[in-house]
């Protein structure tokens, strides 16, 4: 009697075991649940700043195709400008 006593105290000990390594178990995959919906949101959030860069960048490659050469030669004109400012802006930084 003494014996089946003992295995029955040791087949309640692991079944608590296994319940609280369930609950434990259940707690992390409902963790995991939340953090793979907040991943899902980020990556649609992503998709659709790709999507519309993809569409600026259309636009822009439709405007540079109608871009006149004198247009052209005042963007770079700009961009040089820019470049310039940029340059100084390092030169003064590293002085």
């Amino acid at each position: 009697m003494a014996d089946l006593e003992v295995q029955l105290m040791a087949l309640h000990e692991k079944v608590q075991r296994l319940l609280k390594q369930y609950q434990a178990l259940q707690k992390e995959n409902q963790q995991l649940k939340r953090e793979l919906a907040l991943h899902h949101a980020a990556l649609e959030n992503k998709n659709f700043i790709v999507n519309q860069l993809e569409q600026q960048i259309d636009v822009l490659q439709m405007n540079a195709k109608t871009q006149t050469d004198e247009e052209k030669k005042a963007l770079e004109k700009r961009i040089d400008q820019y470049l310039k400012e940029i340059d100084k802006c390092l030169s003064l930084l590293n002085a």
